[in-house]
């Protein structure tokens, strides 16, 4: 009877003992798991990273306000930043671009060509998979001073924060497709800046002659599309519309860029940039030189693509 009793004792405390450890190695386990998802979460709420390319390229230039030669060789580099967020239904999206390009010129010498700076930033707060509400602030300009030619001599037309564009909009951002995003507004606020005294004194870019700033309220859409063709080939374009309530709203405003670029190698690459724009308060063409035109550039270049 004792030894029966110390056999049931005995299992007793075996069973009590691998009990204990089964529930030890579970909870071990789930803190496992948990760690991980927790890891997982966190490298998902930021994405950054840096494009920058050097470019050895041919310029073509129409009617364009920030200066230039029809047709020319330069060297220009370009950079792009940008820093996503996402977390739940909220999304921030920051992007910059900097162009900067030389110019050889056959008839007028070397010169800077052209050189821009694009900031866009953007929080939206998800109503459906495809919608979000979002606001969206835009800060666009030159650095340098930029002129204009007819034959050799040369318009001043253009310098930093003259003109300068501020815009800042509450709206709509449409994404059917990872590809594109689509963003409406129907009241937005952009300021233009002349901040230049000369170029002020001129009352160029729909802002009063002395003055440096000029206020609009109109509708404002935004198109971004970009393409993995293939691993070597992407194709990335931005579509800028806008419509100023106060002055002429059948007259849109359009600011378009346009890039291919083809891999050839680990480091090198061809691109071909096409810039299109249109704004009805930049009279700087036509016979007198006070009439707005569709202003063009078509960029190709070969040169070195570094990544971040």
């Amino acid at each position: 009877m004792k030894r029966l009793l110390f056999i049931l004792c005995l299992g007793t405390c075996s069973s009590i003992v691998g009990q204990d450890n089964i529930i030890m190695n579970l909870q071990k386990e789930s803190q496992k798991v948990i760690k991980l998802k927790t890891d997982a979460d966190q490298s998902k709420k930021w994405q950054k990273g840096i494009l920058y390319n050097l470019t050895f390229s041919q310029a073509s230039l129409s009617n364009w306000a920030a200066g230039g030669d029809k047709f020319s060789i330069s060297i220009g580099s370009i950079l792009n930043m940008y820093a996503r967020y996402s977390k739940e239904k909220l999304r921030w999206d920051n992007n910059f671009d900097f162009n900067l390009g030389y110019v050889n010129s056959t008839s007028l010498g070397s010169r800077k060509n052209d050189d821009r700076f694009d900031f866009v930033s953007k929080v939206g707060y998800s109503v459906n998979t495809k919608t979000n509400l979002a606001f969206l602030s835009n800060l666009r300009s030159g650095f340098f001073k930029g002129y204009t030619f007819s034959g050799t001599k040369k318009n001043f037309t253009s310098n930093f924060m003259s003109p300068g564009y501020l815009l800042n909009s509450a709206g709509f951002d449409f994404r059917p497709k990872k590809t594109i995003s689509l963003f409406l507004s129907p009241f937005t606020a952009r300021w233009v800046f002349v901040t230049d005294p000369v170029l002020s004194q001129k009352g160029l870019y729909g802002v009063k002659t002395g003055q440096t700033s000029n206020f609009e309220l109109g509708a404002y859409a935004t198109i971004n599309y970009l393409k993995e063709i293939n691993p070597n080939v992407v194709y990335k374009t931005k579509l800028d519309l806008f419509s100023n309530y106060r002055n002429n709203p059948q007259n849109i405003d359009v600011f378009m860029t346009n890039v291919l670029s083809v891999k050839i190698s680990k480091f090198f690459n061809v691109t071909w940039g096409v810039d299109l724009i249109y704004d009805d308060d930049a009279k700087l063409f036509g016979p007198n030189k006070n009439l707005p035109a569709l202003q063009f550039k078509s960029l190709i270049g070969l040169g070195i693509q570094l990544k971040k």
